[in-house]
């Protein structure tokens, strides 16, 4: 029959079933107190259990690249949702516990006890399997690091095949390690660098790649601390280390990598299994690729492929070689192209030749010249057996084309400072002073204009390279060459030791000062000169930036050739040791930046004395009298910033100053001048006056509102003028009345640039001073800096510039660097726009009153202008129109970037 069906079920099994069913429901409310209990001690247990998987978490976040696994994120959510129900669950359980009755077994509201015991065996029962689930055999997962940080490269000209090859074993998975060797200055390092770089454009399969530079005196730790910096074990801890501990970090974390290892300028095996590094093999389908100069070195790294990095075919050569000596040059006379293309095939397709010669060549511009270059090219580059044989005998090419045997020394001097250092022209040319290498020309600002010119010679060719103006550097392969010639007499005649920026803290062994002739020990950590040493030939002595408090007394007993002698930056060193008047031949001292307090009387002895630099000795106090006197042949004395500077100028029964006035040879004097009266005293000594070339005039206790500037235009030299905590003073003048009635022949100066040599000015804390339009007849200035003159309105003040200038003037028409800071109520630099045609920089700084810049469309044209300030000041500047404002857009640098 339809809509009929059976269940065969005995009516035993349905009495059993039904009272199983009404037992385990009772259970819900008979049991309601027993489970309240289970419960609550089950969320005990869980809350542990989540707090020490937190923990784990935490400990394994700590490290850099880790990260909690979302399935773990996901159950401490769930643990936490489970607390706050149960907690409410729990919370109930009271109103429930007291409904109970008949000893617990019954409720006198059975239906709502029932459902609440429900809900307890059901929380219970989620509770359990979140514990269940919280068993974890990992918490955190590794991140992958980011694979290729781009590298800097210049363009490379004729590698495009040597790259294809490399990169195809790269991409050769029977291929695990790579060895690219190669005479030096061929470009391994910049192949290496092209194959680093195409990882970020070239779609692979490696998670992490990594470059470390190994160098010559490689040590093991350090490049396990660079690996270690590029998989996430950063800290200093870890860098403290032992290398067994730290390689097995490095192991575990490449031993689930698929990596590329790049290894630059390796000199001999490194051991990469115990660097951490695990061996490339076609199971792992790992890469290590290495440069070297020796093909030897591939043997003993176990290189699968060895790969010579060849010179450059003659046609790449030819071009590499004619960008670096340029159109003019080669175009200056029908006959040099042919010339200048056997000189190219003469440095062998050597990229560092090509790049080194070009240049040098840059400025040869007659026939005879280059072939004279072909001649010495030829000689010089006969056979290659290795990098000193190759490229130094090469780059020594340079060396021995300078023009004569005076700027080859100077240009070995400059490899007595440290690696990368940038070298202030001006202590080159005091140094060469000091050696006598141009002490044929009667004065100071000869042998400077000669020091130019032979500095313009090595930077024509190369050796040097130019920094901002006022320094230079030497490339580290040219310094390389400079040293393999100055520490070997038989090369050079010449015999240097130098330990520049060595991390020494003691002196090398004083058996090597013996036959040194020059010596540098600067920017090290040596504290205290104990030995003394015997230098008979000793001629330079280099201890600057040290952290030297003592020199022993006898130390220079025995150094009578010694010529150069710098101890500055030693700011614990405060007197110099007994024995410094041995020092006969002494002609250059510099004790700048020291803590000298006094100077001895034994120091008369060093008669032959041309260049004394106290500057930024400010605990200075006492200088014995008739000791400048004892210098007859002294030409330098710097006094910037030296301590008591007006007491050792100007007091005594004979004072320093009258003692200078004396000196035959004197030239140039730097000095800090803080009284008013003292700077009285000083404008009577008319010779001195024109020698100063850097002066500092700073008067705390002046309450005159007026200062007069027209005794500075006797200063023909001077090149750096401070006027600085001058409290009261509202107003700078040149009185050009007085002037031209003392002096017809001045009458005229005023339409002249009259500051002639002036190139930096800096004004300070002046509070009462409102502008410096004074600064019109500095025609030369170069930089100004002002700052905290909270009363300044106007760098050039308009009304005073209509009564003084002329058309002949042309306002900071070579000012390079405009820096102004701390001036409030500043509201003007100049009312009308000017050309500032040399403007590179402008920095504004806590100027809130400074609402636009003397800037228009034809301002600071070509000169790649930056300006640097607040953003809030840049984005309130008015300026003249859209166009102008756009146009200098692109030049503002926000103050704290780059």
């Amino acid at each position: 029959m339809a809509g009929i069906f059976s269940i065969n079920l005995s009516s035993d099994a349905i009495v059993s079933r039904c009272w199983d069913s009404i037992v385990g429901r009772q259970h819900y409310v008979s049991k309601l107190q027993q489970n309240l209990q289970v419960l609550t001690t089950c969320l005990e247990e869980l809350k542990c259990l989540k707090n020490d998987v937190k923990r784990k978490v935490e400990v394994a976040e700590q490290q850099p690249y880790m990260k909690r696994l979302d399935q773990v994120q996901s159950w401490i959510l769930k643990v936490e949702t489970m607390e706050t129900q149960v907690r409410q669950v729990l919370n109930d359980g009271i109103q429930h516990i007291e409904k109970l009755c008949c000893g617990g077994c019954c409720s006198k509201n059975y239906i709502s006890s029932y459902r609440y015991g429900k809900k307890v065996v059901k929380k219970l029962q989620q509770v359990s399997a979140l514990k269940s689930a919280g068993v974890f055999q990992e918490v955190a997962e590794r991140l992958p690091a980011p694979l290729v940080s781009q590298r800097p490269i210049e363009p490379i000209v004729g590698m495009e095949s040597m790259f294809d090859m490399v990169w195809s074993h790269v991409e050769d998975e029977e291929v695990g390690v790579i060895g690219l060797y190669g005479m030096g200055g061929v470009g391994k390092t910049t192949l290496l660098t092209k194959i680093y770089n195409n990882f970020l454009h070239t779609p692979n399969d490696f998670n992490l790649v990594i470059w470390v530079v190994v160098s010559k005196d490689f040590k093991l730790d350090n490049i396990q601390n660079k690996i270690g910096e590029r998989i996430g074990f950063s800290d200093e801890t870890w860098k403290r280390q032992g290398q067994d501990e730290k390689a097995e970090d490095i192991a575990m974390v490449l031993g689930t990598k698929k990596f590329v290892l790049f290894l630059d300028d390796m000199w001999e095996r490194v051991e990469i299994t115990k660097v951490g590094v695990p061996f490339p093999d076609k199971q792992n389908k790992c890469k290590v690729v290495f440069t070297t100069r020796s093909e030897d070195v591939c043997g003993l790294m176990d290189a699968h492929v060895k790969i010579k990095v060849e010179c450059l075919a003659s046609e790449k050569a030819w071009t590499l070689f004619q960008q670096k000596v340029g159109k003019e040059a080669l175009l200056v006379h029908p006959d040099i192209p042919t010339r200048a293309k056997v000189v190219a095939k003469e440095c062998g397709g050597l990229p560092l030749a090509l790049i080194t010669v070009g240049r040098a060549m840059a400025c040869k511009k007659t026939p005879e010249e280059w072939d004279h270059a072909i001649q010495v090219l030829k000689k010089s580059a006969s056979e290659f057996s290795g990098m000193e044989d190759k490229v130094l005998r090469l780059l020594k090419f340079s060396y021995d084309s300078l023009p004569s045997e005076k700027v080859r020394s100077c240009f070995l001097y400059c490899a007595l400072f440290p690696e990368d250092f940038l070298i202030p022209k001006d202590t080159l040319l005091n140094c060469w002073m000091g050696e006598e290498i141009w002490d044929e020309y009667a004065n100071v600002h000869e042998g400077r204009r000669e020091s130019y010119h032979i500095i313009g010679v090595l930077l024509n060719v190369c050796l040097l390279e130019e920094y901002k103006g006022n320094f230079v550097k030497m490339h580290d392969v040219i310094r390389d060459m400079a040293l393999w010639l100055a520490c070997d007499p038989a090369k050079t005649n010449e015999s240097f030791l130098v330990h520049a920026c060595a991390d020494l803290i003691e002196a090398p062994n004083i058996e090597k000062w013996k036959s040194a002739k020059r010596i540098s020990l600067m920017s090290n950590r040596m504290e205290h000169l104990v030995e003394i040493p015997n230098s008979p030939t000793l001629l330079t002595l280099f201890l600057g930036g040290n952290n030297l408090k003592m020199i022993d007394d006898g130390f220079f007993n025995h150094m009578p050739t010694l010529q150069v002698l710098d101890l500055s930056d030693n700011k614990d060193l405060t007197r110099l040791p007994c024995g410094v008047s041995n020092l006969v031949s002494l002609q250059h001292l510099n004790l700048s930046e020291t803590g000298i307090r006094e100077l001895s009387d034994e120091m008369k002895s060093l008669s032959k004395l041309k260049y004394l630099n106290l500057e930024f000795t400010g605990k200075l106090d006492s200088v014995p009298p008739n000791l400048i006197s004892s210098f007859p042949m002294l030409k330098v004395l710097r006094l910037f910033k030296c301590g008591s500077s007006d007491k050792i100028l100007f007091e005594g029964e004979i004072s320093m100053i009258e003692e200078l006035q004396g000196l035959k040879h004197f030239d140039v004097l730097t000095l800090s001048i803080r009284s008013t009266s003292c700077f009285q005293k000083f404008l009577k000594y008319h010779r001195l006056v024109n020698c100063t070339e850097t002066l500092l005039l700073r008067d705390q206790n002046n309450c005159s509102s007026f200062l007069d500037l027209t005794s500075l235009l006797d200063m023909k030299n001077l090149d750096l003028l401070q006027i600085s905590e001058y409290p009261k003073l509202e107003e700078i003048e040149i009185d050009w009345a007085g002037r031209e009635t003392n002096d017809p022949q001045n009458s005229i100066m005023r339409n002249q640039s009259c500051y002639i040599a002036l190139q930096h000015v800096s004004v300070s804390s002046c509070f009462q001073l409102t502008d410096v339009t004074w600064l019109i007849y500095a025609t030369n200035l170069i930089s100004l800096y002002v700052y905290g003159c909270s009363e300044m309105r106007e760098i050039i003040n308009n009304q005073r510039l209509a009564a003084n200038v002329v058309k002949e003037l042309k306002p900071f028409a070579k000012l390079s660097v405009l820096d102004l800071w701390g001036l409030p109520l500043l509201s003007s630099i100049c009312k009308s726009a000017l050309p500032f045609p040399c403007l590179s920089e402008i920095r504004i700084t806590e100027c809130r009153a400074l609402k636009a810049l003397p800037l228009n469309s034809s301002s600071a044209r070509g000169c790649n202008l930056i300006i640097r300030g607040e953003e809030w000041w840049w984005n309130s500047l008015y300026w003249p129109n859209e166009g102008v404002r756009n146009a200098f857009l692109p030049c503002f640098r926000r103050l704290g970037r780059n």
